[in-house]
């Protein structure tokens, strides 16, 4: 197996040069210090640096999602956006390595999809999807969505490991009402396990939560196992970024995001959640890491914006120093934290409800999915942020 490096920053259609090999090991640059998180505050003209508004109301676009995670944005502005499903009642125990710890196994059934939202009216793109439940309710399926030029790609939180007996963990591409698989991921894992696998809840197929596109390539983060791969869509082939095992044990990275060149990763940590344990790290062009922030509460969602701003996902929140889980008390905990480029953190949104993911709109708004999890079916909902 080979490593691949990152786009350069001046370069950003650039393709991968393969020929590069990374260094594993940690960049020891010492994160940003951050300012405790305070609400936004206005200026005159009503507006913080960057034109970031004083604490913002979200506004609902659409309900009735089932476990909404990833969400991107066509060309002619309609949300696509991936949902796990319900889970079903396949199983595949005695036919493949089950996923380890309390979670296991789990049961799945077709009842993903992916859907188009236009004027708050959802219509399914494809349906029929894998969707696999846990022994503890929690559900995975189609994860995250990405455009490369005009084509839809998924990501799929699959395997025979999950449940799902015909569909493997990895990266399909999107047609009218079907999907054909374009990355094997489960046989990537398999075949190239990672530096320290978790073993108390270690998944055979991966656990795959985000993915992104740039420069023509498709990049994506394995929470089980703690690496972050790049897929080329036309010839499948995987390529691992960085194994963050190596060096930081099983942090649980879930959420990427790029700006201006820049890579950044952001983790969910092992339940029970420490307050302030979570921190985003930026990927090197040589595949190298430093923490670029810390002090976060799981982190499940990033995006940059035009001000080279990042913005911070929080799923949900804990009394200070008080390990917790995402326990119905901590519905309406979630919020969105803008951390600036001096390192300052400003609280721009709360009182999410188990959000997943968000992305910026070509609006300029942040919209973000919203009771991805622990709720009823049909409970999820896509928010939006006005930030302008």
């Amino acid at each position: 197996m080979r490593y691949v490096p990152l786009p350069p920053r001046t370069a950003r259609g650039a393709a991968l040069t393969v020929a590069i090999t990374l260094l594993a090991a940690c960049d020891r640059t010492q994160p940003t210090e951050l300012t405790p998180p305070t609400q936004a505050s206005a200026a005159k003209n009503g507006k913080n640096d960057g034109g970031v508004p004083a604490l913002v109301t979200p506004t609902v676009v659409v309900s009735g999602l089932l476990n909404p995670r990833g969400l991107t944005f066509a060309r002619d502005g309609a949300i696509y956006v991936a949902e796990a499903g319900t889970g079903g009642t396949t199983s595949t125990v005695g036919q493949c390595q089950q996923v380890a710890g309390a979670g296991g196994p789990l049961l799945s059934g077709p009842t993903g999809r992916i859907s188009r939202i236009e004027n708050g009216v959802r219509r399914s793109v494809v349906a029929g999807l894998p969707s696999s439940i846990d022994q503890r309710g929690g559900v995975l399926g189609v994860m995250d969505l990405a455009f490369v030029d005009t084509t839809l790609y998924a990501l799929f939180d699959a395997g025979c490991g999950h449940g799902v007996p015909d569909v493997r963990a990895g990266v399909a591409r999107i047609d009218t009402a079907k999907f054909t698989m374009v990355a094997d991921f489960t046989t990537f894992v398999q075949q190239n396990p990672v530096a320290n696998p978790s073993l108390a809840d270690f998944e055979p197929d991966g656990d795959w939560y985000s993915m992104v596109a740039r420069g023509g390539m498709l990049y994506a983060v394995d929470a089980n196992g703690g690496q972050v791969v790049a897929v080329q869509p036309n010839s499948g082939r995987i390529d691992r970024i960085v194994d963050l095992s190596a060096t930081q044990g099983h942090i649980v990275p879930t959420a990427i995001a790029v700006g201006n060149g820049r890579f950044f990763v952001g983790n969910l940590t092992p339940f029970p959640s420490v307050p302030g344990s979570a921190k985003i790290l930026e990927l090197k062009r040589n595949g190298s890491f430093s923490e670029y922030a810390t002090g976060f509460t799981p982190i499940l969602g990033l995006e940059t914006d035009k001000h080279d701003n990042l913005y911070v996902l929080e799923t949900f929140s804990c009394l200070p120093q008080l390990p917790c889980v995402p326990a119905p008390f901590a519905a309406g905990t979630g919020q969105v934290v803008r951390l600036g480029r001096d390192g300052s953190r400003t609280v721009i949104a709360t009182g999410l409800t188990f959000p997943t993911s968000m992305r910026f709109g070509p609006d300029g708004a942040l919209y973000v999915s919203n009771k991805g999890y622990n709720m009823p079916p049909g409970s999820g909902e896509i928010l939006r942020i006005a930030i302008d």
